[in-house]
């Protein structure tokens, strides 16, 4: 439904704007495609974009972008898939959409998590637009892998693959609970068969952090994998110091994954 009090306080050349951004179905748009937009040399762009950012139709994602809120959506603010804002800072990719903003994605958990998480090579911070969290999370070139691309209302965005999405869960764990609930999810979707296993373990050791690659070994031999496919990733633990699996060091030691085990939880 219109806002009509929106509606109202448009000025004709505001309404015209507003008209051509909703038939071509825009929902992000640069400053340069507003003069695309408006007339030949209209010198007053800036106090334009200041008044539709009043009135909430503009909502910046930095200098010179902007989300457009069509005035059927207003007064919701219901607009852009928070998937496609990401590609703004990182038009040539470079980043993907991951940890636990994909474990609601691939259904891990039923718990529902607020913030999105844009895992890339350059940019550590935090940016609330149109009222979500966006946490910016720089990392090493080397946990930039298994990343797919997908299409979302027509715009490519990169986000973490399931195989890659439960690596991440077991390095990135305090989300679900701890290292423990993280690998009961583990457990769940390779014994359900929800999830390419030979791909899992080969994202598993490539990933640099070494009590991930051996609590996910443990898991996966705790679901009766072959010692054949899990060999490549006992390699990459051999001769390492034991560490445990929680805080305390009390426990069972497994030699093959030199670790020890418990069952107190994070």
């Amino acid at each position: 439904m219109i806002n009509k009090n929106t509606f109202s306080s448009l000025s004709p050349i505001e309404a015209e704007l507003i008209g051509r951004l909703s038939y071509e179905n825009k929902e992000i748009v640069t400053a340069k495609e507003l003069d695309r937009f408006l007339p030949d040399n209209f010198p007053y762009r800036r106090q334009l974009v200041y008044r539709l950012k009043r009135k909430n139709i503009l909502i910046p994602i930095k200098s010179g972008v902007y989300i457009f809120v069509p005035l059927e959506s207003l007064p919701t603010g219901m607009g852009v898939s928070e998937f496609v804002v990401p590609s703004v800072y990182f038009p040539e990719g470079g980043y993907y959409i991951g940890y636990s903003t994909m474990f609601n994605y691939y259904n891990f958990t039923d718990q529902q998590f607020q913030k999105v998480y844009v895992i890339n090579r350059r940019l550590s911070k935090d940016k609330q637009i149109a009222g979500i969290l966006y946490k910016f999370v720089k990392v090493s070139e080397a946990q930039m892998y298994g990343i797919e691309k997908k299409s979302i209302r027509g715009v490519e965005v990169y986000v973490s693959s399931r195989e890659k999405t439960l690596v991440d869960l077991i390095y990135f764990n305090k989300p679900v609970g701890g290292l423990l609930p993280a690998g009961e999810i583990l457990e769940r979707f390779v014994e359900e068969k929800k999830c390419d296993v030979k791909k899992l373990i080969d994202y598993a050791v490539r990933f640099p952090n070494i009590k991930t690659r051996k609590f996910i070994g443990y898991v996966l031999e705790k679901c009766k994998i072959k010692d054949s496919m899990l060999k490549p990733l006992v390699k990459t633990v051999q001769g390492t110091s034991i560490i445990s699996f929680s805080k305390s060091r009390k426990g069972t030691l497994n030699k093959k994954w030199r670790a020890i085990i418990n069952d107190t939880r994070r």
